[in-house]
């Protein structure tokens, strides 16, 4: 099978603790019970991105305030989504949202959307995540590649995402050698369009590819007119119950 391709694979399976990072719901006015849902105890979450309106919104916003306070209340770290732009995006713009997202929501770390891959763009993203760690020196930082990046992003960064996509691309999917170097609460993989029938099996793939942190649903991007992330996928009690339960093989 091609996705067995990393050195990882002999050392994961059920040994392997998997939870969900939830890439961001729509906004807590329009998906309320979402929200709500995710607060629950007992529910395998190892974060949860807050996007208000692109980033932290132009003002305090009281849903996303009440939404945040309840996961953190509850223990779970809220990320704020902050779009590096695929390394466009002006330094200054990006802390000042980092800024709003830690006076307004109190956010325990971020999200850096469209990161960067190549080598060259490194010494940027290191700079954004030196001064992140600067003005919030307990934040978790993921790196939101969507495919797997220069190696040295590993070293600068809690958790990188190294695959977000749809399911058909991602059953032929193949670890890159150099994450075998790193254990899999480094790395996390999204995965839309993924229908019920194949869920054990992507789970499978997930753990193979040591990958610690996942999201799969079946909403799909609708040939890139649609966000497949902003709504809870139709199997969301059982996704919850197979992590939550170390389900594997």
């Amino acid at each position: 099978m091609p996705h067995l391709t990393s050195t990882t694979a002999s050392t994961t399976g059920t040994g392997v603790r998997t939870g969900l990072g939830i890439p961001g719901y729509a906004h807590p006015l329009v998906a309320p019970a979402q929200w709500t849902e995710l607060a629950r105890p007992g529910t395998p979450l190892d974060w949860v991105v807050l996007n208000v309106a692109a980033g932290p919104g132009s003002c305090p916003d009281p849903h996303c305030l009440e939404a945040a306070g309840r996961l953190r209340n509850g223990g779970v770290r809220v990320l704020g989504h902050l779009d590096l732009a695929h390394g466009v995006r002006p330094f200054g713009d990006l802390l000042s949202d980092a800024h709003r997202h830690l006076e307004w929501y109190r956010v325990d770390g971020f999200l850096l959307d469209r990161c960067p891959t190549e080598r060259g763009a490194l010494p940027e993203v290191r700079r954004a995540i030196t001064t992140l760690r600067a003005i919030s020196d307990t934040a978790h930082i993921v790196l939101g590649h969507g495919s797997h990046p220069y190696p040295g992003y590993a070293e600068n960064a809690d958790q990188l995402v190294t695959f977000s996509g749809s399911w058909s691309d991602y059953r032929f999917s193949q670890a890159a050698e150099w994450t075998a170097d790193y254990p899999p609460d480094r790395f996390c993989h999204f995965v839309h369009g993924v229908p019920r029938g194949h869920l054990e099996e992507a789970l499978r793939i997930a753990r193979w590819q040591g990958a610690g942190t996942i999201y799969l649903t079946d909403r799909t991007d609708r040939g890139g007119r649609a966000d497949p992330w902003e709504t809870m996928p139709g199997y969301w009690d059982e996704i919850v119950s197979r992590i939550g339960t170390g389900v594997s093989e």
